[in-house]
Parts: C-alpha cells; structure tokens; sequence
C-alpha cells in the first residue's frame, strides 16, 4: 500500500521540544524530535511537527481532526499523557483518548506510532521516606499507562516506540540525568534519542510502502 510520504508527530511539549536552559543549550530552546528524525529519514518523507506545551490527550483528541486528519498523513507517532498524569487523570481514562487518535489514524489509511510517556527525575525526594513513597507512585503509575499503550498498540499490530526504557535509569526507574535536567522534559540527547526510535520504526514501514 502506497501512503502519503509525510510524517506528522503529535503530541505536548515533549513533540515541541521543549527544554530547560543547559549549557548546551543556555536559552532553552525548543530542539524537537521531529527535526532529527527528518534528518534520519533523509528526503524520503516530509516530517512536520504538531506538539503544544501542556497540552491533555482531551485537547489533543479536540484537534486532530485539524492539525493531522486534514492533512493525510502516512505516519503519525504519537505522544501524549504526561500532563494528564500530572493533573491525576486515570491511565484508562488517558488510554481512551490516546486510543480515539490511534483509530482515527487507521481509518485515515495511516500508521500510528504510539509512543510511550517517558520517566520522572526527582532527586531530593531520595531523601525521605514520604518522597520515595511520592516517586514511587508516580513512576507505577506512568508504568500502568504504559503497559495500557503497549498492550493496545500488540492487540492492533502496531509497532511501539518504547520512550520510557530507552531513558529512564534501570535501577531506579528514574529518568537519567543525561536525557533531562528538569525532571519531566528532554535534553538536546534525550531528543535525539527519541528521534532515533522512532527512525528505527520507520524506516522498515517506509522501506515496505515505497516497493513497487
């Protein structure tokens, strides 16, 4: 099947790139996934990016329609839940919409990517018990909406981007410091990263598409 050769990535801050100033990087500017991965992609696909800052999955559901439908893309990854779980949104309830988008790219004739919500980084909480009590269910329950996306994306054959284990430090669950400086966003590395899953996904599924 022959789709549209362009990509569109959906999602928060997280797609918009945005970052806390680092001394790579001293006035915080946005360094999206998306204008890495054009450059894994090479010409082969236009990459544009579609992220708003605080956004909820509700919000991003509200403008889909708009900001990828209309469009028509081939290739859709998308990211989004953080700033739910942040406001204690369910998982399940996070699951739905994320759901509602990955269905409406397959009625598209597209390809969801789903993406998983990456880890947490809280250093000073290490220090008492109430703060190891606090990581400790933010983290399971990031793990419980991750296990909803991943179970969903098997249940329809879709190929997921697994964001959380790629950056989080395996012993403690944690974000690793080298992929975030503020706890919840990525650096410039952790950006790249991202960009080089999601490549990694794509490139096979382009490779397939574009055969004669």
């Amino acid at each position: 099947m022959s789709r549209t050769p362009l990509v569109i990535c959906f999602g928060d801050s997280l797609t918009a790139g945005f970052q806390s100033p680092t001394r790579d990087n001293p006035t915080g500017r946005e360094t999206p996934y998306g204008q890495f991965l054009q450059s894994y992609v090479s010409d082969v696909v236009q990459v544009r990016i579609s992220g708003i800052c605080g956004e909820l999955t509700g919000e991003m559901v509200m403008r889909f329609p708009r900001d990828v439908l209309d469009h028509q893309p081939g290739y859709v990854p998308i990211l989004g839940g953080t700033n739910d779980l942040g406001w204690n949104t369910s998982p399940s309830e996070i699951m739905g919409n994320l759901a509602t988008m990955y269905e409406q790219t397959l009625a598209m004739g597209g390809v969801p990517i789903p993406v998983t919500v990456p880890s947490i980084r809280v250093e000073e909480a290490s220090g008492s018990r109430e703060g190891q009590e606090w990581v400790a269910e933010h983290l399971a329950r990031r793990s419980q909406l991750n296990k909803l996306i991943q179970d969903y994306a098997g249940s329809k054959d879709m190929v997921c981007v697994d964001l959380f284990t790629v950056t989080a430090e395996p012993a403690s669950g944690q974000l690793a410091a080298i992929y975030s400086n503020d706890g919840i966003h990525l650096t410039t590395a952790g950006y790249r990263l991202f960009a080089e899953q999601v490549a990694h996904i794509l490139k096979p599924l382009l490779a397939q598409d574009t055969q004669p």
